[in-house]
């Protein structure tokens, strides 16, 4: 089964050479190459409800914490959420960024 990234599902363009990444921006989930390969997604792209700057229908959304509720209700986290049952979304993104971290220190 073919796993979709985030901009891919949402069409938003915002991911690298996307149609509207000069408009927008780049997606900070397009390029946050800390959980690249989590849900076997591309950076974040299936895991962009941590990534600060991604988008929440037709605007960008701010910090982590201002954007959890929208986070909590979007139709593209459920389906991952859906496609991953067998294993927790959380937990698979504490334990990659937890790793990452550890190869920092």
């Amino acid at each position: 089964m073919e796993r979709l990234n985030c901009w891919e599902y949402k069409m938003c363009g915002r991911e690298l050479g996307g149609s509207r990444e000069k408009q927008l921006g780049i997606c900070p989930a397009s390029t946050y190459l800390l959980l690249d390969g989590t849900h076997d997604g591309i950076a974040a792209g299936r895991a962009c409800w941590v990534v600060a700057g991604t988008m929440c229908g037709e605007r960008v959304s701010g910090t982590f914490a201002e954007k959890l509720e929208d986070c909590r209700a979007c139709d593209f986290r459920e389906m991952v959420e859906s496609e991953e049952r067998d294993y927790s979304i959380h937990t698979s993104i504490l334990l990659r960024l937890m790793d990452a971290e550890a190869r920092l220190i």
